[in-house]
């Protein structure tokens, strides 16, 4: 059972460098919680040198496949033991998950964190950012189909990005949406002591709603942009100076449409803000 007043995190491992370093950069933000340590494979798992060995062992395609089965769930419980003990070392309670995908990984771990109604999916980014960022990669496919907040961390941070780890604010994009409230709410019960600054883009649309205390307004950046990559840039700017932890936003949900287009500012914040940043759902009680 989780401990009292703990996150419920699910935290997808895969082995990679990138993958730990979530890991650790998760933990330091959230450092008491009970973690679930995700690793949804696929067949062919195996590499290919194994998979010439496991081939002139065998007699025939069933069994070589029935092997290929085999040496993938093992190897897919090893990575995961290996993500536990990680975990472990930075101070989570720590439980692998195992789980054979039948679609994409980052689907798979967003519904494993459905499944197990977690408060939080950490996935890592391989400096995905600018023209390198692509729908479809694992850490696009989770913040578009999570039903519960992503903390996408991106590989590597700066020697800043990670001293504001310790004790740097969360901003939080804020336009007077029931999502953007949303957002802040999230964030403030995933990370509870620091503080939490809403920041307002200005683009020529007054927000609704009453401002929240402390509201930073800041002006669009750049003219050249398109609209929602200005907003994130305005909000990755104001981030670095402030040396924020993170950078939260609210995604506009997981109807249909949404599911393929998550929302200008979000996608754009999540592909070039170089330090953590939290997308948070639209709730089933919230207009689009």
């Amino acid at each position: 059972m989780p401990r009292p007043n703990t996150s419920r995190i699910i935290a997808g491992y895969d082995g990679s460098v990138p993958a730990g370093a979530a890991l650790e950069v998760a933990a330091r933000l959230s450092p008491s919680a009970d973690a679930s340590i995700a690793y949804a494979w696929a067949p062919p798992f195996a590499s290919e040198p194994l998979r010439r060995r496991l081939w002139h062992g065998t007699r025939n395609v069933n069994d070589f496949v029935a092997a290929i089965e085999r040496e993938g769930d093992a190897e897919a419980r090893r990575l995961a033991a290996v993500g536990v003990t990680l975990a472990r070392a930075y101070g989570w309670s720590a439980t692998p998950v195992v789980e054979r995908e039948s679609g994409a990984e980052g689907l798979e771990l967003a519904r494993i964190a459905g499944r197990l109604k977690a408060d939080l999916l950490v996935v890592g980014a391989r400096g995905l950012g600018g023209a390198r960022a692509v729908l479809g990669s694992v850490s696009d496919m989770a913040v578009h189909y999570s039903p519960c907040p992503v903390l996408v961390v991106p590989y590597p941070l700066l020697v800043s990005e990670r001293l504001a780890l310790a004790e740097g604010p969360v901003l939080a994009g804020w336009d007077g949406s029931p999502c953007a409230a949303a957002a802040a709410l999230a964030a403030a019960r995933l990370f509870p002591g620091r503080e939490v600054v809403p920041a307002f883009v200005r683009d020529g649309d007054e927000p609704t709603g009453s401002p929240p205390e402390g509201l930073v307004s800041l002006p669009r950046h750049g003219t050249g942009m398109e609209h929602g990559r200005s907003i994130a840039a305005a909000l990755i700017g104001q981030a670095r100076s402030r040396g924020a932890a993170l950078i939260v936003v609210g995604s506009l949900g997981r109807s249909a449409p949404q599911e393929i287009l998550l929302g200008s500012v979000a996608m754009a914040t999540l592909h070039h803000a170089y330090r953590p940043v939290l997308v948070v759902p639209r709730g089933p009680d919230q207009e689009p």
